[in-house]
């Protein structure tokens, strides 16, 4: 948490998106001044919307309208596709079987990662070992989403590259032994009406507080519905709004690691205390794997020279987390 925010900031990206792979135009002023506010942004709230990002809003409605289409079938068709370790913890997994902090979620959900071949990370990745599950209905769901997470990938690294410029850092600072291999997570979330859950199984925690694990997180939400909600350093919950055309971004615990605190992490949280079923789908863009995350000395130099948090194992962070995200039993 930076500061008492009360507003999210929007960055229009679209001279980063357009130019911070050419080595000329990287230093343009106006990209400049959209690494300029991606610093205040990542600084004083962990969270901003980007415009200008180049993924057609087309594609965005057709990601949320297609995973509400498979969240809206009888749940037996859903559970072809069911989450389990067997299945590398990938897959759909019902209403209060994801927990936060001990608590059941009120979300159903598809948890989706990069893939990741056998022994390709050691013991590291076993239990996370595998291919995505798609559902073979809606029919355009495979190809759909290999596109989207490929659109959505490339931004991101190009968010982390102004990123890394903000820090001033090199340009590809990140794209080394932190992230030149990124891994990466999606979730497709569906958060129900509350009086459509039974009243023994309902509570109030669309998704419960807490930061995200990796670098940066795109979330891609339904235009009509308030519901994610962040957390400024009084304490109190400001609506993250949804505006049509943007993705919500936020920085997440590997950043904070690597950056010695520069940027923080802050705390979110979901509530759909609406009469709307809600869609969200939330990419996270991480670090390489097997990639051990420590403070680099650029930003160690900002904060005093001294390491302020331990080494992270990205892949045993997630690892970690993955395997205590679950009620046992539900699979």
């Amino acid at each position: 948490m930076g500061s008492d925010f009360r507003t999210i900031p929007i960055i229009d990206i679209s001279p980063l998106v357009t130019k911070i792979d050419d080595p000329i135009l990287a230093t343009n002023d106006d990209v400049l001044e959209v690494v300029r506010q991606l610093d205040v942004a990542c600084k004083e709230a962990g969270f901003f919307y980007v415009k200008g990002h180049g993924v057609p809003d087309s594609m965005i409605r057709e990601v949320r309208d297609t995973t509400r289409a498979f969240f809206a079938l009888p749940t037996e068709e859903k559970l072809k596709i069911k989450l389990t370790p067997k299945s590398g913890y990938r897959g759909y997994q019902k209403v209060g079987e994801n927990i936060t902090k001990g608590k059941p979620d009120m979300h159903e959900a598809i948890d989706c990662y990069r893939p990741i071949l056998p022994g390709q990370y050691g013991d590291l990745a076993k239990p996370l070992e595998g291919n995505n599950f798609w559902p073979e209905n809606p029919s355009n769901f495979k190809a759909l989403m290999e596109a989207y997470l490929c659109l959505v990938k490339d931004l991101s690294r190009k968010i982390m590259r102004g990123i890394a410029l903000a820090l001033g850092g090199p340009i590809d600072a990140f794209e080394g032994d932190c992230a030149g291999d990124p891994f990466w997570v999606c979730r497709l979330i569906g958060y129900p009406v509350s009086t459509d859950i039974p009243e023994s199984e309902r509570s109030d925690i669309g998704c419960g507080a807490h930061t995200d694990y990796g670098l940066l997180t795109l979330v891609n939400q339904d235009e009509e519905i308030q519901a994610l909600e962040v957390q400024n350093r009084s304490g109190e919950w400001i609506y993250a709004v949804p505006i049509p055309g943007t993705f919500v971004c936020n920085i997440g615990d590997m950043l904070k690691v690597w950056t010695n605190g520069v940027y923080e992490p802050t705390l979110h949280r979901v509530t759909n205390n609406t009469l709307l079923y809600r869609v969200s789908v939330a990419f996270f863009y991480e670090s390489n794997f097997d990639a051990c995350i420590e403070a680099v000395e650029f930003c160690k130099e900002k904060t005093g020279s001294v390491a302020k948090y331990e080494k992270i194992v990205y892949g045993e962070h997630l690892v970690k987390k993955v395997l205590t995200n679950f009620i046992e039993g539900t699979y």
